[in-house]
């Protein structure tokens, strides 16, 4: 079928230097379209993996004209269809379908009727296992056995045989923009997504294909002339080296194709062009360098057995001598190297049946600037147009994780009134009034040396007489007593009666003395408690009392030895108090 599309294509094409889109280019051209269709209705160059691949089987299915009622309609179908046919036609390409329905119309009455049936065709679009079985008239590349060729991936493999089928279709048709895509930038010229999307918009406001619009701008700085330059505001100016570069590769890639009237000596030459430029600056392990080395291989013998295939039949391609210099990028290609075109045309629609991926995400999201060691995009990304910093782009969780911490941070450690002392705070705690002797749960000291805390020691016996009832009474009547006479005397024998009254024994003033002034500061920290206090204020320090006439209030051991009236010490310490 792609043998009798070539020989009578003039007939319904306007170009004979028409390339065909396979299987895998197909799904590529799908995806750009309903990106662009998803544009122009919510204004984001952007299509779901998952839309693509419904959208697929659906298009496949309308296109072959088979039954599709089972299968939803996707969302702007006629514009996707649209804009895909636009696409074709712009870059001079067709698809393996247009093959397909074109051959009933440009056969002859030599030729088979139909090799291959629509359904056939769909299962060998979406990977069937079984119609790559019944599938034999389909010519298959054969490749170049090596030992190292698992060394590479696939995806490696994969994309160096697209720049190199890239490179030489881009000699037979100038207007296949995906061509471009693959070759502008492998090896490293510079030429990222910035200076595609600007050569792209220059495309447009021209009203061209993406290689002649690089081939006249380069050619008009080469020129200099006030009537030819482009301005300085001119976009592509500041990638005016990587361009000149890459247009010069390619015409020297032209030179060789009119120079050699050899096809399979120019085919060779061309080949390991291609591979130079490829592997140069790499070593002999390098995955970039094994699988050029091998496609240049496979590409090499093909070509050879392709130009003695078309040397033994009577059937050419129907490509006229004259026809070729309108559609060829200069006249060397038009008269030298036509014999050399018809070999790389059969070698690329030979590429166009090679069997799709099996992976349709790894395909749609393969990186294509891999082979440059740098950090590209896939076809999708690279055809989007880079989105100017606004300044109000989220920024990386990391920054707005750190920024909430000092935020938060700043909140817990702000200014706070420090007393006259606060020289003995640590920088990094929070100053507390002072440091209580009773302190709260939720108030706990915090100073670098906090001051030690006073201790009451009392004997078991005493705490336990003094918190009795008994105690208590005896305590209430000796404190109603009254003096009688100023002397101290009269003192001491008021109290001697008390606590005679009161039950108690010789022996016990000085045991009276100290549960009455634990008792009652026990009785006064109780009461401060009741009223708080204690929570919040510093404890008062007790004036030093004076002691009594005689010293019977001192605790030394002179006074130990002296005789005291009973009830005497209680009571001086009682008011004391």
């Amino acid at each position: 079928m792609t043998r009798v599309f070539r020989r009578e294509c003039h007939r319904v094409l306007d170009s004979e230097r028409t390339t065909i889109q396979g299987a895998d280019g197909m799904l590529m051209v799908l995806q750009l379209a309903m990106a662009g269709v998803n544009k122009q209705e919510y204004g984001d160059f952007g299509v779901a993996l998952s839309e693509v691949l419904a959208a697929w089987k659906y298009f496949l299915l309308d296109k072959l004209q088979l039954s599709h009622n089972d299968i939803p309609l996707p969302q702007n179908y006629d514009l996707i269809r649209k804009e895909y046919d636009c696409f074709l036609k712009r870059t001079n390409t067709v698809d393996l379908i247009d093959v397909f329905i074109m051959f009933k119309e440009l056969r002859l009455n030599e030729d088979p009727e139909e090799p291959l049936t629509a359904m056939q065709l769909f299962q060998f679009f979406i990977g069937e296992k079984e119609s790559l079985d019944k599938i034999e008239s389909l010519p298959v590349c054969p490749a170049t056995p090596s030992n190292k060729a698992g060394i590479c991936s696939p995806q490696i493999q994969r994309v160096v045989r697209r720049v190199f089928c890239s490179y030489l279709g881009l000699l037979v048709n100038c207007k296949n923009d995906l061509a471009l895509v693959y070759t502008l930038d492998n090896p490293n010229r510079s030429l990222g997504h910035i200076a595609f999307t600007d050569l792209r918009h220059a495309a447009c406001t021209n009203a061209s294909s993406l290689f002649l619009t690089v081939t006249s701008f380069v050619r008009a700085i080469q020129l200099g002339g006030k009537g030819y330059a482009p301005p300085e505001s001119h976009p592509l100016r500041k990638h005016i080296k990587g361009l000149s570069e890459f247009l010069n590769f390619v015409d020297q890639c032209q030179d060789i194709l009119g120079e050699t009237p050899n096809p399979r000596e120019a085919g060779s030459k061309l080949v390991s062009s291609i591979r130079a430029a490829l592997v140069k600056g790499r070593s002999g392990g390098d995955p970039v360098y094994l699988a050029a080395e091998d496609t240049a291989n496979s590409l090499k013998e093909r070509i050879g057995q392709i130009h003695t295939t078309q040397n033994q039949s009577v059937v050419g391609t129907g490509i006229s001598p004259a026809r070729p210099k309108a559609y060829a990028i200069n006249h060397s290609t038009a008269y030298g190297g036509r014999e050399t075109v018809k070999v790389l045309m059969a070698l690329l629609d030979e590429e166009a049946l090679a069997p799709p991926c099996r992976n349709k995400a790894e395909l749609l999201s393969e990186d294509h600037a891999i082979l440059n060691g740098s950090a590209g995009a896939c076809l999708l990304t690279l055809y989007k147009s880079p989105e100017a910093p606004t300044g109000s782009s989220p920024k990386p969780l990391l920054n707005r994780v750190l920024n909430q911490q000092e935020h938060v941070k700043s909140k817990v450690v702000r200014p706070t009134i420090r007393s006259q002392f606060a020289c003995t705070y640590k920088e990094d705690e929070l100053p507390l009034n002072r440091v209580l002797e009773f302190p709260s749960a939720s108030q706990l000291p915090t100073c670098a040396h906090p001051a030690p805390k006073r201790t009451i020691s009392l004997h078991a016996s005493v705490e336990e007489e003094c918190d009795s009832p008994g105690m208590d009474n005896r305590l209430k009547e000796a404190t109603n007593l009254r003096c009688e006479g100023p002397g101290q005397s009269a003192l001491g024998e008021h109290s001697g009666n008390a606590w005679k009254q009161a039950g108690g024994k010789g022996t016990q003033p000085e045991q009276l003395r100290r549960a009455t002034g634990t008792s009652k500061r026990k009785l006064a920290n109780r009461e401060c408690a009741e009223h708080g206090k204690e929570e919040n204020q510093p404890p008062q320090k007790r004036p030093p009392a004076k002691a009594p006439a005689g010293g019977l209030g001192k605790r030394s051991s002179k006074a130990a030895g002296k005789k005291l009236i009973a009830g005497q010490g209680k009571l001086t310490g009682f008011f004391r108090l």
